[in-house]
């Protein structure tokens, strides 16, 4: 089966084929097919993915993944949630959202946040869209610390495997991390069909 991911974060696609890559899959890269420019307006991780795999699998008559996800901390009431990758104002600037998170933590005694996925695998015909949501809990450091991963890694501390994501293997992150985790769950659902 040939699936569009409708991403253009290449570190994103890279942990999607990873997992996908098992059941035989083949990805199609979303800048290798009819691109769709799709405002992230929804309310939610879910209904954003959504909104990105049904516009991506319409217009290229092939079955659209789309993951939305994002950095929930508690102290900042779900912030930064679903403007995760635009927090600081620029869409992808993973320094200033860093910078921005560490300011705006900077006197909080609860540090505890938690990573959320939503994937939504939308088909061009009448079949049900397959969703899936993954969690991992954790806490945000006081700096960033490990040069891997991307986004908010720097600074979310993993209990599970003892050190930020920044500084795990891409292997140890995808054990655990709440990508990893809506992966296997949709994995599981696609290895059914």
């Amino acid at each position: 089966m040939k699936i569009v991911v409708a991403s253009n974060n290449k570190k994103k696609r890279q942990e999607i084929e990873a997992i996908l890559a098992t059941l035989g899959i083949e990805l199609v890269a979303a800048a290798d097919t009819c691109f769709v420019d799709v405002i992230e307006d929804a309310d939610s991780f879910a209904g954003n993915a959504r909104k990105k795999a049904e516009a991506f699998a319409m217009a290229n008559h092939l079955p659209a993944l789309a993951d939305d996800s994002g950095l929930c901390v508690d102290a900042l009431n779900g912030a930064p949630g679903i403007y995760s990758a635009r927090y600081a104002g620029e869409d992808g600037n993973d320094g200033a959202n860093n910078s921005k998170l560490l300011q705006a933590l900077h006197t909080a005694c609860d540090r505890s946040a938690h990573f959320t996925c939503a994937l939504h695998l939308a088909f061009p015909d009448q079949r049900p869209a397959i969703t899936a949501e993954g969690q991992v809990h954790g806490m945000i450091l006081e700096q960033a610390t490990g040069i891997a991963g991307f986004g908010y890694d720097p600074l979310f501390f993993c209990p599970e495997i003892g050190k930020a994501f920044a500084e795990a293997t891409a292997e140890e992150k995808a054990g655990v991390s709440h990508r990893g985790r809506a992966l296997r769950a949709l994995a599981e659902q696609l290895s059914h069909l």
